[in-house]
């Protein structure tokens, strides 16, 4: 492995620590007791604005004063030497803070009479100034104070090394306020997140207010009386959604085995089983393309309730993405790209077919499958011969219509071609009970009143079939153990997918599904 000449001199000083006595990657636990954010929002002395003490003292979290002893931990980020006296920057798991180090402090003293050891004589001179680089963990033992500049800060009386790093960070640099020399090539920060996430700011943000959105998700459930469950990611049959699926082999039993595309199919068995509600929040796996707003593994939330209706189930959700919204950005308006999208509720509902008459001004209920796949080959959509007529008003809405909605807006009442798991609709010939949510111009969820009647239910997977012997990959294959379970009865329910990655994109603000997942599917890096 050939080495920089940085990373070379990182090794020789942590062998130089190791030959000094020091451990450069002690296994004993380091007590934390103070985190630099709550330090600095909790921090009171006799400078502090009477307004901002009493907003402090109204703080859930500790109040600090001058003197207060505190032990920190994490990474060394700036590094400012001044002959005995010294100014770092310590970055932990919150954020940032500064520390002082004064060589008087961090040397240990030695008694009368005493052999002062290789440590204690070289703390300062030759382990803090020489030994230690930028991006080494380290921990601070030492007291809270206010700088002359005005800066909280710690004044260091122990320094303990945590851990070495042997390669150096791509430190970003600032002039003028203005970022530069950074560490921004897309391909890097995703394939380095580790990095990512160390160098750049906000980007930790982003993961932590995803993990807000799924908090609060499992709250709302929860509060509910929904119950969280788990189900097979193997599985033997691909089914609950249209999609090519990843296929694997069990040795073991030697049979090809696919990757779940959605979690349906199991979670129905379960309302088949008795249960209220059940919600996954899970992966699911698509072998299909990537792009700016699709990975081949993601996130996906199911959620079925039995005795509810996809009335209901439009109620239920707008209600959901409200109280989202608020849990992460404290409003329920966010900012996506040029379009501030508010979530509130209530939103509009719009049936497919009336959405494209709006919008294209063609009258689609009223056409046979021909006519229709002459206006879709009049619109641009390519390869329309596999396509039967629910395929066909999909992909016209995709094409003229589905980009132009921003705020929430109910997409309802689809073609039964396209929706082979939903009950047919009660008042509409050829629909059935279905929306889709769209958000921004991108569909944010789907959702039905579940089909529930097997003969039906299984009507559809043999038109489904056909589907596929007319060149179709993605449409569904019978799962004849569903089908089983649907004889011994289902009662009526309503089941709703969100897809937790594009929900956390609308949420941040961030314009592609690579912001918002921590490792995404990459090509193979060259050597």
């Amino acid at each position: 492995m050939e080495l920089s000449e940085q990373e070379i001199v990182r090794r020789q000083s942590l062998q130089t620590m190791r030959d000094m006595g020091i451990n450069p990657y002690p296994a004993a636990e380091y007590e934390v007791t103070g985190y630099s954010t709550d330090i600095k929002a909790g921090f009171i002395d006799e400078n502090t604005d009477e307004n901002l003490k009493s907003e402090i003292s109204n703080l859930k979290s500790k109040i600090w004063h001058t003197g207060d002893k505190v032990r920190i931990a994490g990474r060394l980020m700036s590094k400012r030497i001044m002959g005995k006296a010294s100014f770092i920057e310590l970055q932990d798991s919150k954020g940032r803070i500064q520390v002082y180090v004064s060589r008087d402090d961090i040397q240990a003293p030695v008694a009368e009479g005493e052999t002062p050891t290789t440590v204690e004589q070289n703390m300062y001179n030759v382990v803090f100034k020489k030994l230690l680089d930028i991006g080494d963990f380290i921990g601070i033992e030492g007291f809270v104070f206010r700088t002359q500049m005005g800066e909280i800060s710690v004044h260091a009386q122990k320094l303990t090394v945590l851990a070495k790093s042997l390669r150096p960070l791509p430190i970003v640099k600032y002039k003028d306020g203005v970022a530069y020399d950074g560490f921004n090539d897309p391909e890097q920060r995703y394939r380095q997140r580790y990095v990512d996430l160390v160098v750049n700011d906000g980007v930790k943000d982003t993961f932590l207010k995803r993990a807000t959105i799924l908090r609060t998700m499992r709250q709302v459930f929860d509060e509910a009386g929904y119950t969280e469950v788990e189900t097979p990611i193997l599985q033997q049959i691909a089914g609950g959604a249209s999609a090519r699926p990843f296929i694997t082999h069990h040795n073991t039993l030697d049979v090809d085995m696919y990757l779940r595309i959605a979690t349906e199919l199991y979670l129905k068995r379960l309302i088949v089983g008795g249960f209220e509600g059940v919600y996954e929040i899970g992966r699911n796996f698509r072998n299909e393309g990537m792009d700016r707003s699709h990975n081949p593994e993601f996130t996906c939330m199911e959620l079925y309730v039995q005795y509810k209706d996809y009335n209901w189930m439009m109620s239920f959700t707008e209600q959901l993405l409200e109280r989202i919204a608020i849990a992460v950005n404290g409003t329920t308006k966010v900012q996506i790209g040029d379009n501030i999208v508010d979530f509130k509720a209530p939103y509009r509902r719009l049936p497919i077919l009336e959405a494209i008459k709006e919008k294209t001004g063609l009258d689609l209920a009223s056409m046979d499958e021909d006519a229709i796949r002459t206006e879709a080959k009049k619109l641009g959509v390519e390869d329309t011969e596999h396509m039967g007529k629910g395929k066909l008003i999909d992909e016209i809405f995709g094409e003229t219509c589905e980009g132009t909605f921003i705020q929430p807006t109910f997409i309802t009442d689809y073609p039964v071609e396209m929706s082979p798991l939903t009950k047919m609709h009660r008042s509409k010939p050829g629909l059935t009970e279905r929306f889709e949510l769209m958000v921004n111009g991108k569909e944010l969820a789907n959702a039905y009143s579940e089909l529930n009647d097997p003969i039906d239910q299984y009507n559809r997977f043999v038109e489904q079939m056909k589907l596929a012997d007319k060149g179709d990959d993605e449409a569904m294959v019978i799962d004849h153990d569903f089908m089983r379970a649907l004889e011994y009865g289902m009662p009526p329910t309503s089941g709703i997918g969100i897809g937790i990655d594009r929900l956390t994109m609308f949420m941040t603000g961030q314009p592609t599904i690579q912001e918002v997942l921590l490792f995404p599917t990459m090509k193979p890096e060259a050597n």
